[in-house]
């Protein structure tokens, strides 16, 4: 079967004068994204193996996931259709359905067993079967009933992964409660008991323990609980559905300001290659009734996401969704990512299960927070801080408070007292989509193509004096004057500190030669100013460290044109998309440097990174002030390192800038004034 090139219908840019799209066109691509996959099914329907790299479960996991989530899709479309659509659709996954369960299919799905990937898929097709009920579930033979009951029975006795996976066993159980089969309660009960554990507040939930933020938040841990709710219904829900609805509202209110003009989401957290289904909580908001966005509000944040990764290569020219952002990209991927991964997209799809008489599919379009004025939104919960600008049209988010690293000893204070540096790093090695001080809807992090430690972009580095790295540097190494260094620090647990509308703070620990146990500390603080940050680091290190500084790295299909000047650098792609880093207070003059990349970038094959560099720190707390820029044009790094100036005081910094001052708080111990 060759799949046609996808075909939308016309653009309606009075009811949708933003993004064109209306829910015909939603429609059609998801026809258009269940064609492409036919090819790729087994003879019974049961499983379909794509192309691609396989995951870490195996071939037979990955074709049922598959099944699975695209069943998931097929489901919001059964149902949104009320039956008027062709009985193919429903006769292709009920095969599915019959041949997944059969022992003797020879496509029979793999059992759920501890912490397996067939668990996920069990939810989805929990969730897809209660909502397509009508016309599927109910039309199945008795025998592929009690097949199916039988297979997401075997959650019974199963371990799953502590964080967002306490879920799936929530929705399988329901679904067998609401079709009269055995079920656990107390499984039920306790899978969103645990998640209570993770609640911190203003619609914000840990994916497990430690500080892991990201858009599990709005794909998984909104998701399911709202979903449970609605398969439970008011009778069995014992009161928990009217708190989801609350958390929900509130969390919208700040969602929607994740989105850029272009409607790309700021690139942040594990499982991208989902993309638009950071949209889903949107629509589900819509649909159990509990969102603070205009009905139009909904729509053109929904179908602005998907229209910016359907104009840029997802679906592809196959129809398939590809392991990537894009196109194929691996290193924005997990190694639970398997071919049909993506498909998990197909959350975004739930607006489809809304009457076409929705206020969301049939009132005009709404602008997105960024096309209405600049902003700077506060997140304590997660430790962040969004600002946008309406000029370009680009949302940035200020990390400090996310790091997906395991929790902090219980023996640790909140100083680093009680804990080693070496405490402080242990666990998983700094991961580029938490570990960054910045992220953006136009930008993505390095992440392929230098080593490991070495990803030079929205980080502060630190490398050991050179009388602890095996002797002194030779005189024509390094870059402006600066030694050449050893391995960079990374940034692993963050402790954050403040987080309001116009600044944000937090800490890190580093092990480093010569620091002692506790290491090295770098304090920094944060705080918007149009497409810039001002950014001060007090950094407690031994005399003679060499620092160094990234800003945000700009990646396209062509290589990105460099600029330096006396304390500062600037890196600008064909389309304008400038990055820039300028020195304030106390970085080396003439040390900037432009780092480039290939093939290290989710946004392009060719990226680059401004960078400043310290090539020795006078040892004790010092103060080190930069300012770092992204924006589609209009940067003039020069004019603001020729204006810009910083004065430091026991517990603050202030910046002078062309436009007005701003104060830094300095709150950490060992504050003092810098040289």
């Amino acid at each position: 079967m060759t799949v046609p090139p996808l075909s939308l219908p016309p653009a309606d840019r009075v009811r949708s004068p933003y993004t064109g799209w209306t829910r015909a066109h939603w429609e059609a691509l998801a026809d258009h994204l269940l064609d492409a996959l036919v090819p790729y099914a087994t003879p019974g329907w049961a499983r379909y193996q794509l192309p691609g790299r396989a995951s870490s479960s195996g071939v037979a996991s990955d074709g049922l996931e598959g099944f699975a989530r695209s069943f998931l899709l097929a489901s919001f479309r059964i149902a949104g259709a009320r039956g008027a659509m062709g009985p193919a659709l429903v006769e292709r996954y009920a095969a599915g359905l019959a041949a997944g369960t059969d022992p003797a299919s020879g496509e029979a799905w793999p059992p759920l067993a501890d912490r397996s990937q067939p668990m996920v898929e069990a939810a989805s097709i929990a969730i897809g079967l209660w909502e397509s009920r009508r016309w599927l579930w109910d039309l199945l033979a008795d025998g592929v009933r009690e097949r199916v009951v039988a297979w997401l029975s075997g959650f019974a006795g199963r371990h799953t992964w502590d964080n967002n996976w306490r879920l799936f066993p929530v929705v399988a159980e329901e679904f067998l409660a609401s079709v009269g089969a055995p079920y656990r309660q107390r499984a039920i009960d306790e899978g969103l008991d645990r998640v209570e554990d993770w609640y911190v507040g203003d619609g914000w939930y840990r994916d497990g323990d430690g500080r892991n933020f990201d858009y599990y938040n709005a794909w998984a841990l909104h998701l399911y609980p709202l979903l449970w709710s609605r398969m439970a219904g008011p009778g069995r829900d014992g009161g928990r559905g009217a708190v989801y609805r609350a958390r929900l509202r509130r969390f919208l209110a700040d969602h929607a300001r994740f989105f850029g003009a272009d409607g790309a989401p700021v690139h942040q957290g594990r499982s991208l290659t989902y993309r638009y289904a950071a949209a889903a909580p949107a629509w589900l908001g819509e649909l159990m009734a509990c969102t603070p966005l205009a009905p139009g509000g909904t729509r053109r944040l929904a179908s602005g996401a998907v229209r910016h990764f359907t104009l840029r290569g997802a679906p592809d020219a196959r129809g398939l969704l590809p392991l990537g952002w894009y196109g194929t990209y691996p290193p924005a991927t997990q190694a639970y990512s398997g071919p049909a991964s993506p498909y998990w997209a197909s959350k975004a799809f739930l607006g489809l299960l809304l009457p076409r008489e929705h206020p969301a599919w049939t009132w005009t379009e709404r602008p997105l927070p960024v096309e209405e004025s600049d902003f700077r939104t506060a997140l304590p919960a997660p430790g962040w801080l969004l600002h946008g600008t309406r000029r370009d049209g680009i949302v940035r988010l200020l990390n400090h408070g996310s790091d997906h690293q395991p929790p902090a000893p219980a023996d640790a204070s909140p100083d680093a007292a009680g804990a080693s540096a070496a405490d402080e790093a242990a666990g998983s090695r700094d991961d580029p989509h938490y570990a960054k001080f910045g992220y953006a809807t136009a930008t993505a992090p390095e992440t392929a193509g230098h080593t490991a430690d070495d990803r030079v972009d929205q980080h502060v580095a630190l490398f050991a004096p050179a009388a602890h790295r095996g002797g002194a540097p030779r005189a024509d190494a390094g870059r402006g004057g600066v030694p050449e260094p050893g391995a960079p620090s990374r940034r692993s647990r963050v402790h954050p500190v403040r987080c309001a509308a116009g600044v944000v703070a937090s800490w890190h620990a580093v092990p480093l030669a010569g620091a002692g146990p506790r290491g090295a500390r770098v304090e920094t603080v944060s705080a918007p100013h149009g497409p810039w940050e001002i950014r001060a680091h007090r950094i407690d290190a031994p005399a003679g460290t060499v620092v160094r500084e990234g800003g945000y790295a700009v990646a396209a299909d062509l290589p990105p044109t460099g600029e330096t000047g006396p304390g500062w650098v600037l890196a600008r792609t064909a389309d304008g998309l400038t990055s820039a880093l300028v020195a304030v207070l106390h970085w080396d003059e003439g040390a900037g440097e432009l780092v480039r990349g290939a093939r290290s970038n989710a946004y392009g094959p060719h990226s680059a990174t401004p960078t400043l560099w310290l090539g020795a720190h006078p040892g004790g707390s010092h103060v080190l002030v930069s300012l770092v820029g992204l924006a589609r044009g209009g940067l003039d790094p020069a004019a603001l390192r020729a204006t810009a100036r910083a004065h430091v005081t026991p517990h603050s910094v202030r910046v002078w800038l062309p436009t007005g001052s701003r104060e830094l708080p300095l709150d950490g111990p060992g504050a003092h004034a810098g040289p």
